[in-house]
């Protein structure tokens, strides 16, 4: 970050190259380009004629023919020349500044004349850029350091240019950082020429009037810097996980949230780019396209903007008031009233014969028609009102619709849900999210009217000044035109621009309501994907129900289906007696001491039925426990296809009790194989973009896979296909490659799966394990010292296909285990790892264990983390990585951080509760307006949003992300108690 103040203040054209990626408009750059390219000599020191002839002839024609053949009157003025040049060359070249060699620069005749002015420049100092990146072994990785301080602009128009003539890939995009060990050549993206670097990644190929990295930076509040470096990791296909994981050096530690926002920011401004483009070209065929026009197309930032300025050319049986106004030719007239209102005479644009020029005051209609129009498109102007907006309170009003005092019967309910909104203010700068969304859909049902409302002193303010100061009049104007004028700015207001700014709030409002309920169900599904799984327990799972009865189906700890029933509970006399004992001869039978119930029909009743033989001790000699687990999306998970083939032989019904235990056994890789807009834990889920819900949740769900990681010779194909890199097709491509050859001992063998290139193995490598144990004990099983057999060692023999296929083979992938694979370090960084563990004076065979746990706590308590970074030529936040991934135990699930099932043995009622009352419950779902937790009750009671302030939450519960969510333990007070419509209204004491 060091590095974008300076080049900010530097203003070179370096910038504009460096990051060829953003978008920078050309009457920027108009400027300085014709005497940069030119590179006059005037600009440097003063010679003599006799020295600016050669310099300017004899080298252009030099290279062409060979030195040797020179005379030597030619040769000797030109030798301390060459000398001076080779010199500052290697220099240069030594310092990372330029990616070539000086016999590539010789071949390039054009640059002869600026390399002698370049000797008057100051040499800079050496920077040993390039020995960092041989001792890393990345001798051709592109410079990402700055210019030093004594480097002329030429200088570094210079060196770009030299970089870009000899192709190489201009990917300098951290502003000054140190360079980067992590960013290595790869086949697909720096080993080659990249070619969306030279058209710009931000905008992808659709260039506009304004900046895509200061509109994103200012969009979404995240430093320029971070902006540009996100644009070139999401252009070059890298996904969240990965970028979160293992570039946080690139993106300033941003959260993966943070990561996303930008991520739809940056889409949202290339949707405008593109849309912009496609309608420029749309009226340019059409013959309608001015500069004019195309400038104001350029410069819209926003979907409204753009609606705005093409509304009038729309095709159409009729064109606006203003279109119809010029084709009758009083376009000159309207532009006359305010540069020439001296000699304007609009009598003479009388016509009888023709509609709309037969009287004068069809005339000045035409004209105020025109002039309306005129304002409402010039930029300054809504800029202007746009200011005064801000300046004053605009609020958003909703009240009940007329027609809905007509209503049918079945439409009451609906309307009394919006009671809160029949008569509702607010001003659009406090109004929540959540009221926006309600207004929105009692909108929808045409059960509200909603209007915004700008106060009138705007308008005044707005008259004024387009009277006497932007569309003032250039002579002297008589009254007659000054009204036409007063009229036209009324007239533009009403009907022009105050539904524009109309549109614009709802716009805005209803896009950040939209997306802030759509983060909301992010963060509530990473709270519940993330759930403590309940490990080495038989679970017995219970989907309740009435008139079909309870289903049953009790779960191994390996999550095999030992069992599955029905009982009825709530049916029928004297069932009760006889569906008990039956009940506790299956928990007997499987050792089970825990009961799963899910929490949908009749899920109370069948909690105080078990409740109440744990007390009396039916299940004795087990000592049973019983959770309520969230069923939500079961019954559609038991009948998708999925489901039919995981389960072939199993009804339906039953289905859903074991996703009910297996929820609980392991929340992650059961809720991964349900629609997440189904799992119930969002609000106004069908209110909003169902495109922007799909695609974070299901980055969501790809973060939650890949942080917890998956044992790829375990892992079934649903879970695999959700580690960020890999599809469902990758995934049943690792499955079959592994139910052919056996289990994958290193990582590196993911490079031999069909499918499964260069760019998918550094997305997911990191976020695979392998179990060294289970590698440990299937190489001892193996009869020959290959632990993979003859035809296994070598895949490609038997599986790879004559032809292209047979370049994935075996040769250059190493067979043994790798301690390193059980741990979250990248393989990118395991030299870098190696040399660590040398320094502590470890074994690689030791990770996870607490002796290198203590060995590398004693080195880092005698060395900081920032100087062993620079030893090793890597940033702390790799060595951190590292650290971690050493000294993590195996088989380490970040999930032990998060709360575990609340298990319970007896029941509260509802009417049981008093007021101050202190509880302790689990969240079961977050809302912008309050979470609600489950006390045990049987309802969930709402702790509002004004009750959960900062100072309750711990500290590493203050981040955005980690805010209350579904799963956490809270201790609640209750405030007030209403049984007749079962509301409980609480407040957060502390989190546990």
């Amino acid at each position: 970050m060091a590095g974008l103040p300076r080049r900010a203040k530097q203003n070179t054209q370096v910038s504009k190259q460096d990051l060829s990626f953003m978008s920078i408009s050309e009457s920027e750059d108009d400027g300085d380009s014709p005497h940069e390219d030119e590179w006059t000599p005037e600009q440097k020191a003063p010679k003599t004629k006799a020295q600016q002839k050669p310099s300017t002839a004899k080298p252009r024609k030099a290279p062409a023919k060979k030195p040797t053949a020179k005379p030597k009157s030619e040769a000797a003025p030109r030798k301390p020349r060459k000398e001076k040049s080779t010199k500052l060359d290697t220099n240069i070249a030594q310092e990372g500044l330029l990616g070539q060699t000086i016999k590539q620069e010789k071949k390039t005749p054009k640059k002869t004349p600026v390399k002698k002015k370049m000797v008057q420049s100051p040499v800079p100092e050496k920077v040993p850029i390039k020995e960092e990146r041989r001792s890393l072994g990345i001798s051709d990785f592109p410079s990402t350091s700055t210019l030093p301080k004594g480097t002329s602009i030429k200088e570094e128009m210079l060196f770009k240019r030299e970089e870009a003539t000899d192709e190489e890939p201009p990917d300098d995009f951290t502003f000054g950082e140190p360079p980067l060990k992590k960013l290595k050549p790869s086949s697909d993206s720096f080993g080659k020429p990249v070619k969306h670097m030279n058209s710009s990644a931000a905008h992808g190929g659709h260039e506009m009037n304004w900046n895509f990295v200061e509109v994103l930076s200012e969009k979404t509040n995240v430093e320029p810097w971070v902006c540009s470096n996100l644009i070139q990791l999401f252009h070059d296909d890298n996904t969240i996980p990965f970028i979160a994981r293992y570039r946080k050096e690139l993106i300033n530690n941003l959260d993966a949230d943070a990561l996303r926002e930008v991520q739809q920011g940056l889409e949202e401004l290339r949707s405008v780019a593109k849309k912009a483009h496609t309608l420029i070209e749309k009226l340019k065929k059409e013959g309608k396209l001015n500069s004019g026009l195309h400038t104001s197309m350029l410069n819209c930032r926003s979907a409204d903007e753009i609606e705005h300025v093409y509304a009038p050319y729309k095709t159409g049986s009729k064109g606006t008031k203003a279109q119809r106004a010029k084709q009758l030719g009083l376009e000159t007239a309207a532009r006359g009233l305010i540069e020439t209102p001296a000699q304007l005479n609009l009598f003479s644009y009388i016509n009888s014969n023709v509609e709309g020029l037969s009287t004068l005051q069809d005339i000045e209609m035409g004209v105020q028609h025109i002039l309306a129009d005129m304002f409402a498109k010039d930029k300054d102007t809504v800029e202007h009102i746009r200011s005064l907006c801000k300046q004053n309170n605009v609020t958003i009003h909703s009240t009940l619709a007329k027609a809905t005092g007509k209503e049918k019967e079945g439409n009451v309910k609906d309307v009394d849900k919006f009671h809160l909104y029949h008569d509702f203010t607010c001003s659009i700068n406090r109004i929540h999210h959540h009221q926006i969304l309600a207004i929105n859909r009692g909108e929808n049902l045409k059960i509200l009217t909603v209007k915004v409302n700008v106060p009138d002193r705007v308008k005044d303010a707005f008259c004024r000044w387009c009277v006497n100061e932007r569309w003032r009049p250039k002579q002297f104007a008589r009254p007659e035109l000054m009204k036409i004028l007063h009229n036209s700015v009324e007239d533009s207001y009403k009907r022009l621009l105050y539904p524009l700014l109309c549109r614009e709030y709802r716009s805005k409002l209803t896009s950040d309501a939209e997306k802030e309920s759509i983060m909301m169900f992010g963060r509530n599904l990473r709270q519940l994907l993330l759930a403590n799984p309940v490990r080495g327990r038989t679970i017995m799972g219970v989907d309740p129900g009435y008139k079909h009865g309870c289903k049953l189906a009790i779960i191994s700890p390996t999550n095999q289906i030992l069992h599955t029933d029905v009982v009825y509970l709530h049916t029928g006399h004297g069932h009760g007696i006889h569906e008990a004992e039956k009940i506790k001869r299956l928990l007997l039978n499987f050792n089970c001491c825990t009961v799963a119930i899910g929490n949908g029909t009749a899920c109370r009743e069948t909690e105080r039925y078990f409740a109440d033989l744990i007390q009396r001790r039916f299940f004795a000699p087990l000592d049973v426990v019983y959770c309520i687990a969230n069923e939500a999306g079961a019954s559609i998970y038991s009948v998708s296809p999925e489901a039919a083939k995981e389960m072939p032989d199993l009804d339906p019904n039953l289905r859903s009790a074991v996703s009910i235990a297996r929820r609980v056994q392991d929340p992650l890789a059961e809720l991964v194989k349900i629609e997440p807009k189904h799992i119930g834990v969002g609000m106004y889920q069908h209110d909003v973009s169902q495109t922007l819900l799909k695609a974070t949740l299901d980055s969501v769900v790809e973060e939650c896979v890949s942080f917890v990681g998956v044992d790829i010779n375990i892992c079934s194909e649903t879970l695999l296909r959700h580690i960020a890199g890999l599809n469902s097709a990758r995934a049943k491509n690792i499955i079959e490659w592994r139910e052919k050859n056996g289990p994958f001992i290193t990582r590196e063998q993911l490079k031999l799966v069909k499918g499964l290139g260069p760019k998918s193995f550094q997305q997911c490598a990191g976020f695979i394990r392998i179990n060294q144990e289970y590698i440990r004990s299937f190489c001892r099983d193996q009869p020959t010292g290959n632990p993979r057999g003859t035809d296994q060692a070598n895949p490609s023999s038997s599986s790879s296909k004559q032809g292209k296929k047979k370049g994935k083979t075996s040769a250059n992938v190493p067979l043994n285990p790798n301690p390193l694979d059980q741990t979250c370090i990248h393989p990118e960084s395991y030299s870098i790892a190696m040399r660590f563990i040398t320094l502590v004076g470890g074994n690689s065979n030791d990770t996870g264990t607490q002796k290198i746990k203590d060995q590398v706590n004693r080195f880092i308590q005698r060395e900081a983390v920032e100087s062993v970074g620079q030893k090793l030529n890597t940033t702390v936040h790799t060595l951190q990585l590292i650290i971690d991934g050493l000294c993590q135990p195996e088989g380490f699930d970040i999930r032990t951080e998060f709360d575990k099932a609340d298990f319970k043995t007896n029941i509260v009622c509802l009417e049981d509760l008093r007021v101050g009352t202190i509880l302790t419950g689990k969240v079961e779902n977050a809302t912008l307006f309050g979470v609600f937790v489950d006390i045990g009750v049987g309802k969930a009671g709402l702790i509002p949003i004004r009750y959960i302030t900062e100072a309750k939450l711990p500290s590493q519960k203050r981040r955005r992300s980690l805010g209350l969510g579904p799963g956490e333990r809270v201790e609640v007070k209750v405030m007030s108690v209403d049984v007749r419509q079962s509301r409980i209204s609480l407040d957060l004491i502390r989190v546990l």
